[in-house]
């Protein structure tokens, strides 16, 4: 599955929304699991079945390249996977995964250049 453009998104989305975490990011202990939990775990980052649905189509995701997707993670990390019914519940678990793998992942996202761009917003 080519996460290319889903990875775009999301940095847009992250780069968007840093700023209505800044007090919870700077007093944390974990800054970057608490970025993460708050963007991508708290609330659903897409709702609707039919919204959904449109997404997996505009980022050319397959419904079942996508469980596959979601499950491999699943079993690696949690040892078991869930079954995934409906779009919704499928396009926020990817969404999850491949926002932890930028915020972890991504020097552009290191915890430096994170709370150095929040505190400069201070």
């Amino acid at each position: 599955m080519n996460t290319e453009t889903i990875k775009t998104e999301l940095q847009e989305y992250i780069k968007n929304n840093i700023n209505d975490y800044k007090d919870d990011i700077l007093n944390s202990r974990e800054p970057v699991n608490e970025l993460h939990q708050e963007l991508f775990n708290q609330d659903y980052y897409l709702i609707g079945y039919y919204n959904c649905e449109q997404w997996l189509k505009r980022h050319n995701i397959n419904t079942f390249d996508g469980i596959n997707f979601v499950q491999e993670y699943e079993k690696d990390n949690f040892g078991e996977c869930k079954q995934y019914t409906n779009a919704e519940q499928l396009v926020n678990m990817i969404v999850y995964i491949i926002g932890e793998e930028i915020l972890f992942n991504d020097k552009e996202f290191s915890i430096n250049k994170i709370k150095n761009q929040l505190i400069t917003l201070i």
